[in-house]
């Protein structure tokens, strides 16, 4: 069991070593069903130039998407726990902020959003969420039923994340799976890439101020 261990880690290790040059993009994925669409958005987004991709997931949204679909490194609540044995070793949603230059959860469900709003980290991706650093650009993608979304607590939920500076990308209007008609639609892949696209191209402060 050790040695498996100390491989994981070291697997771990590898990964998420920065690269210079290259703008590390982290996609959270939460229990909605368009969880679907990961395989697509992790490929758009590695067709920018200069992107490099890494998916954290949560349980419930392994249920919509095939992980042999999507050609990077998914890292779920389980590599969390078994990374870490002993106080030397490196805690994962630490390792993983530092990796990101810019996180964009696609979908973000009800359950999550209620979460973050309200600073819970029960999971990875939350504590990724809760030890963000706030100058580096947060994405999040709103989907859900058309009656959770039209409920009032979302509206206050999705402003107290924009309060913290975080950047929504608005839900849609369209026929969902459940049969329903109405706002609540995950945003487009097509509009997620433009976004974080143009993150990339915006200049940091330090060559402004040069």
């Amino acid at each position: 069991i050790g040695k498996k261990l100390d491989g994981h880690m070291s697997n771990i290790k590898t990964d998420l070593l920065k690269t210079s040059g290259t703008f590390h993009v982290l996609v959270g994925v939460t229990g909605s069903v368009a969880a679907l669409k990961l395989p697509l958005l992790v490929s758009q987004l590695l067709e920018l130039s200069g992107v490099d991709v890494r998916v954290v997931t949560t349980e419930h949204a392994k249920h919509f998407y095939n992980p042999a679909e999507v050609s990077v490194k998914i890292y779920s609540d389980e590599d969390e726990w078994e990374l870490w044995t002993q106080r030397s070793d490196p805690v994962l949603h630490i390792e993983l902020r530092r990796w990101a230059d810019l996180l964009v959860i696609a979908p973000m469900d009800a359950n999550t959003l209620g979460k973050i709003a309200n600073g819970i980290c029960d999971n990875l991706l939350t504590c990724v969420v809760r030890a963000w650093d706030t100058s580096r650009p947060l994405l999040f993608c709103p989907a859900m039923n058309t009656a959770m979304w039209l409920h009032p607590i979302t509206a206050q939920q999705v402003s107290r994340l924009k309060e913290f500076g975080y950047v929504e990308i608005p839900c849609i209007a369209k026929k969902l799976v459940c049969g329903d008609e109405g706002k609540g639609a995950m945003a487009e892949v097509s509009t997620i890439v433009g976004v974080v696209k143009e993150h990339l191209q915006r200049p940091d402060e330090s060559s402004l101020e040069a």
